[in-house]
């Protein structure tokens, strides 16, 4: 088998794991920068494949040619380097790919999936050697999924769905999500709260939220499986775990259409006054004075229908924020740190600042 994959339409012959490995040893500790893109195959991809009008048919097309392809013994992965071009590659878990490589040998399927990962250069042979392997649970791939789950908006949800399944997988997926950001982190994250590792909560406490608007659709799923409301009551939290807790807790005020929200969350009451408690005793910064005036805020509204948190429990918490928020190193913090040229401080003033009557 050839280690180098035949140059594609338009020539391209850097395969999409090895671009991804390059960036990586640049950023070993990060995310790649714009989530590795350009890819190089990018000229290949100017016009994107529409998909089924049929939702039930997507992948059914792609599954057909691997069906051909596993009935030839004597075919080889390079074979199918540009073989799903044409046709609708899902980027997620497709019952119909899938289906085809479980009718498939196991040993030459992990092997052709392997090959496409680790060689290819088209993003879409790349996606079915990903569903390949996501259909097996060989530890030994690992190494391989993580790696190519860096380019994540594109791969990593299926990269999730590989890893998940083998075991050790779970620290590969803590390791991936420290690495993803935008819709890859979305994946990655999910699929890390759906495994409930004890290994990750930790993490999850303190970093999982990292400030993108993305981030409300797993917000839920974080504070569920790492037990948030037990960690910030407990003694003596850290900055971190009491800055995260409040990320948690602004997000989810704002979330409506998303994901978990104050509404849906069993525990707000408790969390709340934990995180009032702690934030007190907190030196103040700017992202502490923000994420407290936007909970404030949210308590501030009439209309909450909140079971799990009464109106005279929601206007003793008010004023615990704002006392917090008066205080005059917070406020001394706040004004220096104001920067007229700003377009987040000139709605944050003419907005929440002004409703409850902050930096006067």
């Amino acid at each position: 088998m050839s280690k180098t994959p035949e140059p594609g339409p338009l020539g391209t012959p850097t395969s999409l794991y090895e671009h991804a490995l390059q960036l990586h040893r640049r950023h070993p500790d990060a995310a790649l920068p714009d989530d590795g893109e350009p890819y190089p195959d990018d000229g290949a991809h100017r016009r994107r494949y529409s998909g089924s009008e049929d939702q039930r048919r997507r992948g059914a097309a792609a599954a057909a040619i691997l069906d051909e392809f596993f009935a030839r013994p004597g075919a080889t992965p390079g074979e199918l380097v540009w073989a799903f071009h044409e046709v609708d590659v899902p980027i997620h878990h497709n019952e119909h790919i899938a289906a085809a490589a479980r009718r498939a040998d196991r040993g030459r399927a992990r092997e052709t999936g392997r090959w496409l990962v680790g060689h290819s250069g088209d993003r879409c042979s790349v996606l079915i050697g990903l569903a390949l392997l996501a259909a097996d649970w060989n530890p030994d791939d690992i190494d391989l999924i993580r790696h190519i789950g860096l380019l994540s908006d594109t791969f990593g949800s299926l990269a999730a769905e590989a890893l998940k399944r083998r075991r050790g997988g779970g620290e590969a997926l803590l390791w991936l999500a420290q690495r993803s950001r935008g819709w890859g982190r979305v994946y990655v994250i999910e699929t890390l709260c759906s495994l409930a590792g004890a290994s990750a909560r930790p993490w999850l406490l303190r970093h999982a939220l990292d400030g993108d608007f993305l981030s409300g659709y797993y917000v839920g799923e974080v504070a569920m499986t790492a037990d948030v409301h037990e960690a910030i009551t407990g003694p003596d939290p850290d900055d971190a775990l009491i800055d995260h807790t409040g990320r948690v807790l602004q997000i989810m005020a704002g979330n409506s259409g998303m994901g978990m929200t104050w509404n849906t969350y069993p525990p707000i009451s408790r969390v709340l006054d934990a995180h009032v408690g702690y934030l007190a005793r907190q030196p103040p910064t700017w992202i502490r004075y923000v994420t407290a005036a936007f909970i404030a805020d949210h308590l501030r509204k009439e209309d909450l229908n909140i079971p799990s948190l009464p109106a005279d429990d929601r206007s003793v918490l008010l004023n615990r924020y704002l006392a917090v928020l008066h205080r005059q190193d917070w406020r001394s913090m706040a004004r220096a740190a104001l920067d007229p040229a700003d377009k987040f401080t000139a709605w944050f003033i003419d907005g929440i600042a002004t409703r409850l009557k902050l930096l006067n």
